[in-house]
């Protein structure tokens, strides 16, 4: 889990391995990527009951960083939800990142 968002369940998806854009893995590895993500997805639909969850990466200068590397965000919506994330976000409780985190967990567990 990011725990540097407000919004209840955003989740990173990585792979194991350094790769600094989307461009640097192999179709094994990329569609590995794109089943966790799925997996997860589905994690955070039964963990949370969002009314619909984006998906995207950012990654380069463009995302701000120094040492570039690929990620997936996926980040549930909810309605009234504006989806204004801004830096730096405000953190959560620890409680409650904990909380969301074995959520998502148990839901994993199941699928």
């Amino acid at each position: 889990m990011d725990l540097g968002q407000v919004n209840p369940g955003h989740v990173l998806v990585a792979a194991k391995a350094h790769a600094e854009n989307i461009y640097a893995l192999d179709d094994a590895q990329a569609a590995c990527v794109f089943r966790t993500a799925a997996k997860v997805a589905r994690s955070l639909r039964d963990a949370f009951s969002p009314q619909g969850l984006s998906v995207y990466q950012a990654n380069g200068t463009a995302a701000g960083q120094t040492v570039f590397h690929f990620h997936m965000h996926l980040v549930p919506r909810y309605e009234g939800d504006g989806m204004n994330l801004t830096w730096p976000v405000k953190n959560p409780p620890r409680e409650q990142l904990e909380a969301n985190a074995a959520k998502i967990r148990a839901c994993i567990k199941r699928s």
